[in-house]
């Protein structure tokens, strides 16, 4: 309500009261549309395991596809390349593991410093017999001493004015991949892009 109200105000009297008013009507637009993406994290977050569909066998490529579809218009804006290797089948809540895919390319597209964004999916069998999952980027990288930092709450390493976002995305990742009983980590150098690997369960059917 408080970001329709702000907006409303921001289109109906933008010019026609003072400078000073202008901006003060941008600020509350601004801070309300960023709690109100806050609180929609934060309700995804706290779902994870209390909203949780059973485990099921599912297509690991189709959730990418789908997952692609979601971000049609982040990948048309930025010119992204998103490849992936032919990808098994998992135990997993197909609506969780579409939220893990497009968190993470999500991510892959966003945090580049210029050039052409290039992702690449792929999945191999460890000696434990579950799927590791990689998605591959050519983007910033991190440095390494941020590696555990990044998969909390409201952990940002850039300013907001830099990039949007509400720090919550990667703890949410690594909450789906413990509900699905895997790990998530990060592999990464800055200026060389990352690679974020998560395990799976395999399913039942064959790939």
């Amino acid at each position: 309500m408080v970001a329709s109200y702000t907006q409303l105000l921001s289109r109906r009297y933008k010019g026609k009261l003072d400078s000073d008013a202008d901006e003060f009507i941008a600020f509350a637009v601004d801070g309300a549309s960023r709690m109100q993406r806050l609180i929609q994290d934060l309700l995804a977050y706290s779902r994870i395991g209390t909203k949780g569909a059973d485990l099921l066998d599912s297509s690991s490529e189709d959730a990418l596809q789908q997952a692609l579809i979601n971000l049609r218009a982040t990948i048309a804006e930025s010119g992204a390349q998103v490849s992936h290797d032919p990808l098994p089948m998992v135990l997993a809540d197909e609506m969780q593991l579409i939220q893990l895919f497009q968190n993470l390319v999500g991510n892959a597209i966003k945090y580049q410093s210029s050039g052409v964004p290039r992702i690449h999916v792929s999945a191999a069998m460890n000696v434990e017999k579950k799927w590791v999952f990689s998605v591959k980027d050519n983007g910033l990288g991190i440095d390494p001493q941020y590696f555990e930092r990044i998969f909390g709450m409201f952990q940002r390493l850039h300013k907001r004015e830099e990039f949007a976002g509400t720090g919550i995305g990667l703890a949410i990742c690594k909450k789906i991949v413990e509900r699905h009983g895997g790990n998530i980590s990060v592999e990464s150098q800055p200026g060389h892009g990352s690679t974020f690997r998560f395990t799976l369960i395999g399913g039942e059917s064959k790939s």
